[in-house]
């Protein structure tokens, strides 16, 4: 199946990539890892690899769209040849899946750049448990912890708190190119709405 969107392959690539690469990449593992992935790809070059929001959820960062998509154990249509949703038990009783890769993942979608970060992130948290990942997702002063802080639980974490002195782009840039991201998104809704209106 080709993806007619970047990012959305992207996403499935890197899902892919860490479900083989990672034990027990559950939900909660998962989504720290792509923000991990998003944050730290962000702070270097001011985009993200998979486009996707973050909100700030109790137990962590959490990509709120793809996060609807899987919750239920569900795997998206476009998605449903390359991995599947296996049931956790946990100790709280609640659902939770663990990402299955039925296909290796084609790295080449990704950048050198990327594809480095992908490497690095899988090394560091290969046998980090989910719990342990919403721990260090919660860090004092890191994106997740100013967000609840500033604006409170559920607010959507702003790529601009992945800049700070360690960053490789200036935070004029970064805002430069959040804002065409931005503006590009407004005309695309624009010229859907219109296009739908016809």
């Amino acid at each position: 199946m080709e993806f007619n969107n970047t990012n959305r392959e992207k996403l499935l690539n890197a899902v892919l990539f860490f479900a083989g690469k990672t034990k027990c990449p559950s939900l909660v593992k998962m989504f720290k890892l792509l923000f991990f992935l998003d944050f730290c790809h962000f702070k270097l070059t001011g985009r993200s690899v998979t486009n996707l929001d973050y909100y700030a959820l109790p137990f962590g960062p959490v990509p709120n769209a793809f996060y609807d998509e899987v919750k239920k154990g569900e795997v998206p249509h476009d998605m449903k040849d390359y991995f599947t949703l296996i049931p956790l038990e946990t100790h709280r009783g609640t659902p939770a899946y663990q990402f299955k890769a039925k296909k290796k993942p084609d790295l080449a979608v990704f950048s050198p750049r990327q594809r480095k970060i992908l490497d690095d992130l899988a090394f560091t948290f290969r046998d980090i448990t989910p719990g342990q990942m919403s721990e260090i997702s919660h860090l004092k002063n890191q994106p997740w912890d100013r967000t609840i802080k500033q604006k409170g639980p559920n607010a959507i974490i702003d790529y601009m708190l992945a800049i700070d002195s360690d960053a490789e782009i200036t935070e004029a840039d970064a805002k430069e190119l959040l804002e065409e991201k931005r503006e590009m998104l407004r005309n695309l809704r624009i010229k859907l709405h219109l296009s739908n209106a016809r």
